[in-house]
């Protein structure tokens, strides 16, 4: 294959994701100091990709993380399996007062000129008391997985959490599955903990055992250390900023085969021009450009990364997968929430130049 990944052909999932589930609270267009009502979005930046994977791409996937037996876990267990997604979970108990707890994520959608605002409650929270043991990963991996993925904000979360994806990533590399992972560097969460010194020093040990790496330029400078572009980019969009840190990452990670990241200029909160691009074993890869009239722009990336992972784990070609991402990521931010409600007939579609005209 032109990515140079070994990939199973089969096994009794096709992706396993670790990391933290989590519900968002979402007002819409009202700011939280205005806000009478909220949606409820169930997310986690791992989740995300497995949630994705299994509802529009249609595939056998999984998550391994913290449940814990209060309403909020029955609610969010409940999403999980409406997305059609195994779970594995470390369950803990309420104690009714103070938790442990699912983290809650508070972001509006902003309007024109207006950002959208996030903001966090994790406290106590349960996938934070994660620590190694808390998965028995043989049988897990027993049955085969064909792609095992993790990310950024899970590592951030306590000092226990990088040891579980590093336990995670050991375990799935001993099972033949392809390892990803996702920087999603976050600076708040980073910097209660010892800021970018400490995700560098974290985030080096995990990418050691890595073969598919999703960061753009600040996720591989801040999360890795890795030095800045050697050139100017023009725009947003211009992927050679992105593209002329490569061998900066080939040099300090020879063995991480494949990085990848989205393009995005922002115009306004609902109206951006969105791109992607892959360098695969020294080659590199871009998508088409559009214009996004967004809805929510959360989840966004993590729609790009599973419409590609997508596309490898199928065995398309490097540009295929990019523009299976993109066109997913796309559509995504169509949607209200994290997680996809498009089809794969959609994602298709759109990657092979399709557009929004009335479907009858």
């Amino acid at each position: 294959m032109a990515h140079g990944l070994k990939i199973k052909k089969t096994g009794a999932l096709d992706f396993l994701s670790l990391g933290a589930l989590v519900h968002r609270l979402d007002p819409g267009i009202i700011p939280f100091r205005k806000a009478t009502r909220c949606d409820l979005h169930v997310s986690g930046g791992e989740f995300n990709c497995a949630a994705n994977l299994a509802d529009c791409f249609r595939l056998q996937t999984g998550v391994a993380t913290a449940m814990v037996d209060y309403p909020i876990g029955d609610l969010i267990a409940e999403r999980v399996r409406a997305m059609g997604v195994k779970p594995f979970y470390k369950q803990f108990k309420h104690d009714g007062v103070h938790g442990p707890n699912m983290a809650t994520v508070y972001s509006d959608r902003g309007q024109g000129v207006r950002a959208p605002v996030v903001f966090y409650n994790r406290c106590n929270e349960a996938a934070a008391q994660l620590k190694p043991g808390d998965f028995k990963w043989k049988e897990i991996f027993r049955g085969g997985v064909r792609w095992f993925h993790s990310g950024g904000i899970f590592a951030a979360l306590s000092a226990t959490t990088a040891d579980v994806i590093l336990e995670g990533m050991k375990a799935a590399k001993q099972a033949g599955a392809i390892t990803s992972f996702d920087l999603n560097y976050r600076a708040k969460l980073w910097n209660i903990v010892g800021g970018p010194d400490r995700a560098v020093q974290v985030l080096d040990r995990i990418v050691k055992h890595v073969d598919v790496l999703v960061g753009n330029e600040e996720d591989l400078q801040l999360g890795l250390g890795i030095p800045g572009p050697s050139v100017q980019a023009q725009s947003k969009l211009d992927p050679s900023a992105f593209f002329s840190m490569m061998s900066n990452v080939a040099k300090k990670h020879p063995h991480i085969q494949v990085v990848a990241t989205t393009l995005r200029e922002v115009h306004s909160t609902n109206r951006h021009s969105w791109g992607a691009v892959a360098w695969v074993n020294g080659k590199t890869y871009t998508s088409p450009t559009c214009e996004l009239d967004v809805i929510d722009r959360v989840g966004g990336g993590d729609g790009y990364a599973a419409g590609f992972f997508y596309g490898l784990l199928q065995g398309e070609s490097p540009q295929a997968a990019v523009n299976l991402g993109w066109a997913h990521g796309a559509l995504l931010t169509s949607f209200p929430g994290d997680t996809t409600m498009a089809t794969l007939e959609q994602v298709k579609a759109f990657a092979q130049g399709g557009s929004a005209r009335i479907q009858r």
